[in-house]
């Protein structure tokens, strides 16, 4: 049985040959590449929501060498840690699934028998993640409106995506694991001073939130050295900057052959509580 739901109805999925179908009769094509498109045409924004075509190659293509690993293994230690021999996780926002597929090897690789599930309103990223590892589940779905059950995953992992909080505190399980991934103070300073004149630090702070339990802030700090233009444009087209950068600095960055920069990222670890003033979460 999938970890995914009908968008329609919201009865349990199965995966067939070539269909998700539910017992009420919807079905769902799955595309070539092993996506299923979940997510209704009432729910999109426009007619192609999310990440493009471009951006998401520049991050496939940058994520590939390893740049971020050190953050990919401190994810998967977190996850390693769940109790069981079969885990249910979700990616949300998982983009072209590095992540996703980083942390099912990792399980795999330590014995355990995980069920993993990535979505993303962006169906270019998706194309990608569900060729990256076919042992996943991936679906085009708003991390406001998920395609999962209650209460039937043991982690979720939101990585530089939209923080849809209700929908994560619904589909984890009591005292399940919750990683909340978002950049560091210093995070990419070093282009940040090429591409604007002001530069300002990234903001910290610890935010707790209701239903969950706060039970770590993991750093996460590094430095790169990019020795192509290719890397250090993919680097760049990967962020937000890329969309608010005034051509002058977007120039400066351009014309550089090579660039030392440092990374900073924070790792948010809650524990979803199993009540709250006697409703369960």
């Amino acid at each position: 049985m999938s970890l995914f739901r009908c968008p329609l109805c919201a009865a349990p999925l199965e995966r067939g040959a070539g269909a998700y179908r539910c017992p009420g009769g919807h079905s769902f094509d799955v595309a070539r590449e092993g996506y299923v498109h979940l997510l209704p045409p009432n729910q999109k924004h426009s007619a192609l929501p999310g990440d493009g075509r471009d951006m998401v190659l520049a991050r496939r293509d940058f994520l590939s060498k390893g740049y971020y690993e050190p953050l990919l293994k401190t994810i998967c230690f977190q996850f390693l840690t769940l109790p069981g021999e079969a885990p249910a996780l979700l990616d949300a926002g998982c983009g072209e699934g590095y992540y996703t597929a980083g942390i099912f090897q990792a399980l795999r690789s330590a014995g355990k028998r995980p069920r993993i599930a990535g979505t993303d309103i962006s169906k270019f990223a998706l194309r990608t993640a569900a060729r990256r590892e076919r042992a996943a589940e991936f679906a085009v779905a708003s991390s406001y409106r998920l395609p999962l059950g209650d209460g039937g995953v043991d982690g979720v992992l939101n990585c530089f995506s939209p923080l849809a909080l209700e929908e994560f505190r619904r589909v984890l399980k009591p005292g399940g694991t919750f990683l909340y991934v978002v950049p560091g103070p210093d995070h990419l300073w070093e282009m940040k001073e090429i591409l604007y004149e002001r530069p300002y630090p990234n903001e910290e702070k610890e935010t707790p939130y209701e239903g969950f339990a706060y039970r770590a802030i993991l750093p996460v700090e590094g430095a790169l050295r990019l020795e192509s233009r290719a890397d250090i444009q993919n680097l760049f087209r990967m962020t937000p900057y890329f969309w608010k950068t005034p051509r002058a600095g977007a120039e400066r960055l351009a014309a550089l052959e090579r660039l030392e920069v440092r990374t900073s990222f924070r790792v948010h670890v809650f524990e979803k509580l199993c009540a709250l003033k006697g409703a369960d979460l």
